[in-house]
């Protein structure tokens, strides 16, 4: 029998499970809070680069008794999987920083001389990154007190086709460890032996290797494996050219949810051995 909890403070909403499994949902926000709108060129061009309706693909996690972290703000106002230093995770590629200024397609977010600067990211960085942050190391301690290893699962996902950030058409299922630093090998390789069953393409540390949570926590010695799931969109919606989003299709994403599904539970299970 499940006991969790649910705490939502703001922005941020955090359901505390006992399965040794952390749901992390880092880009599914869409606040922009007024001071920031008001100096952005549109807000659908601010949320385009948002990992959509990826809540409600995980929602499921909740009945695995997952402990789930989600931030409700924008991506554009900051990236919580980003080097908090502002240093870039993927050295010599096109990528976007800590506090975006333009789209993964390069358009500018800001009108002209409206961008952050330094004093304004250090402010979003302590009154949105850090308690994120807090959050995940808090629910990581509280697990690992009842679990000799537990499991982070990173939720992202991104348009199949960004020429900007990668060459041809993404596969549907990027497993991201930091090149196998973040996570146990069995455990990579129970993930890899799902995906590959379901007749989705997949690839394991190319494009996408992991952000800041996965490399960041990623600890295996420590009993804490950390894994990126980056999801080409065309998997579960609708690609869209523009900048709104296409309506969640429950149907057009079974399959894919169905393989989630057996994922998570798998990934949960092995922790829990």
């Amino acid at each position: 029998m499940m006991n969790a909890t649910e705490e939502t403070i703001d922005w941020l909403t955090i359901r505390r499970g006992a399965a040794p499994l952390l749901v992390s949902l880092p880009h599914t926000g869409t606040t922009l809070p007024d001071a920031v709108a008001a100096r952005l060129l549109s807000r659908s061009r601010a949320l385009k680069d948002t990992d959509w309706w990826i809540d409600r693909l995980y929602d499921f996690a909740a009945a695995l008794d997952a402990t789930i972290v989600h931030t409700a703000i924008s991506r554009t106002v900051i990236d919580v999987n980003r080097d908090p230093s502002g240093a870039s995770l993927y050295p010599g590629q096109a990528t976007t920083g800590l506090c975006p200024t333009t789209t993964f397609d390069g358009d500018p977010l800001y009108h002209a001389g409206q961008e952050p600067d330094q004093a304004e990211i250090e402010r979003r960085r302590d009154a949105y990154f850090a308690p994120y942050h807090a959050a995940l190391a808090s629910e990581i301690a509280r697990l690992r007190g009842s679990h000799e290893r537990i499991v982070v699962y990173d939720c992202h996902s991104i348009r199949s086709e960004v020429p900007r950030l990668f060459e041809g058409t993404l596969p549907n299922f990027n497993i991201g460890t930091n090149d196998g630093r973040s996570a146990a090998p069995e455990l990579t390789a129970l993930a890899e032996a799902i995906c590959d069953a379901s007749g989705f393409s997949r690839v394991t540390n190319g494009r996408f290797k992991g952000g800041w949570i996965t490399r960041s926590l990623g600890d295996p010695a420590g009993g804490v494996h950390a894994i990126q799931m980056e999801l080409a969109c065309r998997g579960y919606m609708d690609e869209l050219a523009g900048d709104e989003p296409a309506p969640y299709d429950a149907d057009r994403a079974a399959p894919m949810r169905a393989v989630l599904v057996e994922l998570l539970t798998a990934l949960k299970d092995w922790a829990g051995r």
